[in-house]
Parts: C-alpha cells; structure tokens; sequence
C-alpha cells in the first residue's frame, strides 16, 4: 500500500489526540459505533424486556428468565465452536472482511425479523435473537483480527479503547432515539393513545429493532472502504494452492502443539475467561435482574443509557491511563471496581442504588473489555490474528455461556436472582489472580520470534 493510500492519510488533529491518528483508524473504529446499537438495543436494553412483557406473555417471570438465559448460552456455544477454525480460513485466504461481512448480514437480516415478533411469540423471539447474537459475535472474530493490522503496537490500546468509547456513543444515540419512540410515539407520528391494537402499542420497539440494523450496516461501510484486507501471508511450509479448511485445521493443530510458546497469551485468555464471565453476566443480565427485584422499565433503561454516555470518556481515559502504567495494571483497576459492583448489586432495592451501579459499570466496562483486546493482540503473530483471535472469542463466548449459565443454575437453586448475582465474584477473583501472572514482555518476545520463523521475515 503506497503513502498516498486514503486509509493511510492522517485523520485530523483532534482525532489524533482521541487515538485515532490516521483514517484507517476512524473507519476501523467505526465499526464499534456500527454494532454497538445491536449490541445496547437487542442485547442488553431493550429486546430483553421486551421479551419478557411481550414474547413470553403468559410464562411466569422467573421461566422467562431462564429462556432468555439458556437461549443466550446456546447461541453463545454456536459462535464459539466457529470462531478458532473460520479465523484460520481468513487468515489463509486473506477473508477477514468477507467473513466480516457475510456474518454482519445475518446478524442485521434477524434483527430486522425481530419486526415480526408477536404477544406469546416466544420461541421465534429466542430464534431470531439467538441468530443475531450469531451473526454480531462472529463478526467480532475477523473486526478485532484487523487490529494489530490497523495499529502499530504502541498505538494498540489507544485505537482499541478509540473503538469502545465509540461504541458507546454509537449505542447510546441510537438507544437514545429509540427510547424516545417509545415513550413518546407521537414525536415519530406514530399510534398513540388509548384504544391501541396489541401490535401498534408495540410497533415503536418492533421498528427500534428495524433502526438497528439498517444503523449497523450503514456505519461498517466505512471500514469495508478504507480498512485495507491484511495481505496474505503462507507460512513456509505452505502452497497458496491448498484447501483452506485443510490448511485451517493444520495451522490450528500446530498452535495447540506450540502453546508453550505462546505461554503468556494462554495465560491471558484463561484470565480472560474467568473475569469477562463476571462482565458478561452483568451486561446481560442487567435489565432482566432489575425488573426482576422491582426497578421499572423506564429506570432499567436510563441506567442503561448512562452506562453508554458515561463509557465515552472513562474509555478514552483508560486509553491514557494504559500509556501511563499498562494495559495490564489498568485492566486489574477496573476488575478491582466490578467487584465492589458486584457486591452491591447483591443488596440492590432501588433505583437510585440501580443508577449509582450504572455510573461504575459505565468507568470501567469499555476500559477493561478494550484494554484486553489490545493487550492480546499484542501477545500473538499477525500473521495469525484471526485464529488467535478465533480463540479469544471462544473464551469471550464461554464468557456468555458459563457466566448466564452459572447464574441460571444458582437462581434455580435459591429460587431467587438476588443471591445468584453472586456468582459473579467468584469470577473477577480468579481472573485477577490469573492475571497477575502473565509477563507481557515476555509474551510479545515470543510473538515477535514466532512471526520471524514462520515467514522468514
């Protein structure tokens, strides 16, 4: 790619200073801004809730939640047993952006779908969410394997938290919007009133779920444009003439041989694991857990916008906060402050106590999830980035499976989500211990010897 390449332009200078020094970086970042309304609306906010009042009228609230968990859990299962294999297809064939795309279209085609959900309609509720959630995660598989490409590796945890903050004000106007449609139809010329049929009492939620994936896939076009596809890169003993699938399962074979090697980013991803099961369980049980123990819609909603507006700066922070004292040491902060959320979580009965919750969750949620991403890309060859980040989203995954999972089976137990919700402090424990452990220096070393040897560059 020459000099004069748009994708390598310098973005302007206030940009620059939010981390995002070249337009490469903005477009890359863009896609934060695209998925996050999918992942706040349908995910989080308010597709939970509405399942819950709407899909499941007429199962108790408790068998609601548990549907709602165990969808989570399968479709999260799904992703994961992808993730490693079509990672290495993409690095093989240079396809991280048609990977990228093609799950994009799936994931955006169910939320549209989503439009058709009537009262009662709970199994096509949890199909079309349970393919979404398919279709996003997956696409985060081949979007975080473009970063080590995107950035050099001192701008790393900069443009990864650039990404998370705007996520976050991505997903916060939108769910902004949204939640104005809902409360207030009239502004939209929507029905309203008394005397309202069961659909269009529901049709500014239902179009809320059209909004949102006609925004993701508007906003990623910008990184389909200017973020060039890595070139590709064969390994020595490689034939640009193989089967991809066959290359796929040998390049995952050798990994699983040379693990050693790769020491301190396995260490990660086991750390990774344990404390982004604990951050998993919070963002997807938030909404449901709150209404559970008597917060109201319109409160669950709030606090979860002010997570959004508030992970905007704290994001951007944790990105200058890591060049001060490392990504490492930022991380283990943030996981100091979910485990005093969890705590109070635990003891939670009001609405103030539920925003007061969300405002720490909102410091510290984008910071630590970014903040991995970076780190870990840091500890593997680039050559390989999307297989190893096809690993780490099988443990971001599990994330999704054993943390829901484990809150199910606790909340089945005691009968109650309150004391379930602790479940997840045995998470962030684990993971910060594990943490702790992992020598950085010594991982990016390694990664760097690694790359030399398989390409003899």
């Amino acid at each position: 790619m020459s000099a004069a390449d748009p994708a390598r332009r310098e973005a302007p200078r206030w940009l620059a200073r939010l981390g995002l020094a070249r337009r490469e970086h903005v477009a890359w970042a863009l896609y934060d801004w695209a998925n996050s309304a999918m992942v706040t609306i349908v995910v989080t906010a308010v597709f939970p809730i509405f399942f819950a009042k709407v899909a499941a009228d007429g199962l108790e609230p408790a068998a609601a939640t548990q549907r709602f968990t165990w969808t989570s859990t399968v479709c999260m299962l799904a992703a994961a047993l992808l993730s490693p294999t079509l990672g290495a297809v993409a690095d093989f064939t240079a396809a991280k952006k048609r990977f990228l795309a093609l799950f994009l279209a799936v994931g955006a085609v169910a939320c549209c779908a989503m439009f058709w959900i009537e009262r009662g309609d709970w199994l096509f509720a949890a199909l079309l969410f349970a393919i979404a959630n398919i279709g996003a995660t997956s696409s985060f598989v081949f979007y975080d394997s473009l970063l080590p490409h995107v950035a050099k590796g001192d701008e790393l945890d900069r443009v990864s938290t650039a990404g998370y903050a705007l996520g976050y004000l991505g997903g916060g106007v939108l769910l902004a919007v949204v939640l104005a449609c809902i409360q207030r139809p009239e502004w939209f010329g929507l029905p309203h009133g008394e005397g309202l049929t069961d659909a269009e009492r529901t049709l500014p939620t239902r179009l809320g779920f059209v909004a949102v994936a006609v925004w993701w896939v508007v906003f990623s076009i910008p990184l389909f444009r200017r973020v060039p596809e890595p070139p590709r890169t064969l390994e020595l003993d490689e034939r640009g003439d193989q089967a991809p699938l066959r290359v796929a399962f040998q390049r995952l074979a050798e990994t699983f041989r040379e693990l050693k090697r790769y020491r301190q980013a396995l260490l990660l991803l086991v750390a990774f694991l344990a404390y982004n099961d604990g951050i998993g369980t919070i963002i997807r049980m938030a909404a449901i857990y709150g209404g559970e123990v008597g917060i109201a819609q319109g409160h669950l909603i709030g606090a979860i916008l002010l997570v959004q507006f508030v992970g905007i700066p704290f994001s951007f922070l944790f990105g200058a906060l890591a060049t001060r004292i490392g990504a490492k040491r930022a991380i283990l902060a943030s996981i100091g402050v979910y485990f005093v959320i969890s705590l109070l979580a635990w003891r939670m009965t009001s609405a103030a106590e539920f925003y007061a919750l969300a405002l720490l969750v909102g410091m510290v949620q984008g910071g630590s999830q970014a903040l991995s991403r970076s780190l870990f890309a840091s500890l593997i060859p680039k050559h390989k980035s999307g297989e190893f980040f096809g690993f780490f989203s099988v443990l971001e995954k599990f994330a999704g499976i054993l943390g829901p999972g484990v809150f199910a089976i606790a909340q089945t137990a005691t009968g109650s989500s309150r004391h379930a919700i602790l479940s997840v402090v045995f998470f962030f424990a684990v993971g910060a211990w594990l943490l702790l452990r992992v020598d950085v220096e010594a991982g990016q070393r390694a990664a760097a010897e690694a790359e030399r040897e398989a390409t003899g560059a």
